[in-house]
């Protein structure tokens, strides 16, 4: 059983969090401020930490220093009013968990803590070897945990984009890293992608490299070779056939939500570009 401790005053998400599913096998407390939850810290264990969505991301950055400094083995979730490009990058720099600004889903949340709980090797999971507002590299383990991680940190480093074509381009990214994941590195978490994002003022453009020795894709059997629903539905029972994810979906998704999917010769390497308006 793990133990979660909600720092503010708002009863809505310490209550949305005590109900939900996620955390019926975990035990939720709260405490009205920082200094509260420095002081509970240092007296008792606690597992995961989820800030006041009230407060600054400067606030939260600086707090979950003091955190790490009371409990280094805890893992801390952010929720923050709003988040600018360079908080993501402190953020991941900084270990945070997780991050969410306004409007908050609070079983995303739930269903992230009790990640976080049962996560025991995160703080390998994402390197970042260049961090700058406009461009972020990172290196990932190969982990479904830390693709979802991953995932929720990208749309937050997105966040100019409107929710409703960010939310789809998320969907994009989340299936094009668990190609590489499953493809690229066999889901091996001692194996690493490399993951670009780059912001100009019209596009956004997502980079994955994986460690495999790439594909022929004039080859591929795996993926539907067109829309049709009859296609597609033979390529799922060819996945299922071999144990792997039904990937003919995914990848009718994603090239209906880009604008360009580019492969590099060898297959190991795939741009995602969407335009923007």
């Amino acid at each position: 059983m793990g133990r979660l401790l909600v720092i503010g005053t708002d009863p809505a998400l310490r209550g949305a969090l005590e109900a939900s599913h996620h955390l019926s096998d975990h035990t939720v407390e709260g405490c009205n401020g920082p200094f509260e939850a420095m002081r509970i810290l240092r007296s008792r264990a606690i597992d995961v930490v989820v800030t006041d969505p009230a407060t600054s991301a400067a606030e939260d950055l600086a707090l979950v220093q003091e955190l790490y400094q009371a409990r280094p083995g805890v893992r801390a979730i952010v929720l923050a009013t709003a988040l600018t490009n360079r908080d993501v990058i402190a953020a991941l720099r900084n270990h945070v968990y997780a991050c969410f600004t306004r409007p908050i889903d609070y079983e995303e949340v739930a269903g992230m803590a009790r990640a976080a709980m049962e996560d025991g090797d995160w703080r390998d999971g994402i390197e970042v070897t260049s961090g700058l507002p406009y461009w972020i590299t990172l290196r990932v383990s190969c982990r479904l945990i830390t693709a979802d991680r991953l995932t929720r940190f990208m749309t937050e480093y997105s966040g100019n984009i409107p929710s409703a074509d960010r939310d789809l381009l998320m969907t994009a990214f989340r299936e094009m890293l668990l190609n590489a994941m499953e493809h690229g590195a066999g889901f091996d978490p001692e194996k690493v992608i490399e993951v670009t994002a780059a912001q100009t003022e019209r596009a956004i453009v997502f980079h994955f490299r994986d460690p495999g020795s790439g594909f022929d894709r004039s080859e591929l059997t795996h993926a539907a070779p067109s829309p049709d629903p009859a296609d597609v539905m033979k390529t799922a029972i060819e996945r299922a056939a071999k144990g792997v994810r039904p990937g003919g979906f995914g990848m009718l998704i994603v090239r209906q939500i880009v604008d360009e999917l580019v492969y590099n010769e060898q297959g190991n390497e795939v741009l995602l570009i969407k335009h923007l308006k």
